[in-house]
């Protein structure tokens, strides 16, 4: 099938906030396709436990391209409790380097309450300066509100959804319904 002509899919905003002890991942709702909105309230945060451990993971993308990475992060900390740094190396490197996964076009934000990492699939583990990390169609919207907030004396929780409501002011393709997931203090 050619898809070269297929609008893709667009609409979403992560932002991931590391302040006081806590680390706060909300997304936006918003699935649209081309220029028509497929759906208003999707979950792209959700919390994992491989193993007992709690991991909040947001991703952007193509949401069957995030679920089988987020099934690959969870394996990976199956095998490495504890270790969110690790398991998301190894899933990087799997990403970049195995034929299927290259094709995957979805971006993540994980965060165990202390670690806060973005996974692209160019092979990257970001831990974000600032504390502040955004990914997806409004993501450097999001980023640059939490960034102007960051030193306020707002909790990570109230700048988030600060960040995501400027951000869905701006951005045709994010929405104002928000999944916030809270991890730590």
């Amino acid at each position: 099938m050619d898809t070269s002509d297929f609008p893709g899919w667009h609409g979403t905003t992560i932002i991931g906030i590391r302040k006081g002890g806590e680390v706060v991942v909300a997304g936006d709702g918003q699935v649209s396709l081309g220029q028509t909105v497929i759906k208003g309230s999707a979950r792209k945060v959700r919390r994992i436990a491989p193993g007992g451990q709690e991991v909040v993971a947001g991703f952007a993308g193509s949401t069957a391209d995030a679920f089988a990475l987020l099934e690959r992060l969870e394996a990976k900390l199956e095998a490495t409790p504890g270790q969110l740094q690790r398991a998301s190396v190894e899933l990087a490197k799997d990403w970049r380097t195995d034929k299927y996964l290259q094709k995957l076009e979805a971006m993540l934000i994980v965060t165990d309450g202390s670690d806060l990492y973005v996974i692209t699939g160019a092979g990257d583990v970001l831990e974000p300066e600032d504390d502040v990390a955004a990914i997806g169609s409004g993501g450097n919207y999001a980023l640059a509100a939490a960034r102007a907030l960051i030193d306020s004396d707002m909790s990570a929780e109230a700048i988030a959804r600060r960040a995501m409501e400027i951000a869905a002011d701006i951005c045709v393709y994010t929405n104002g319904n928000l999944t916030v997931e809270r991890i730590g203090a």
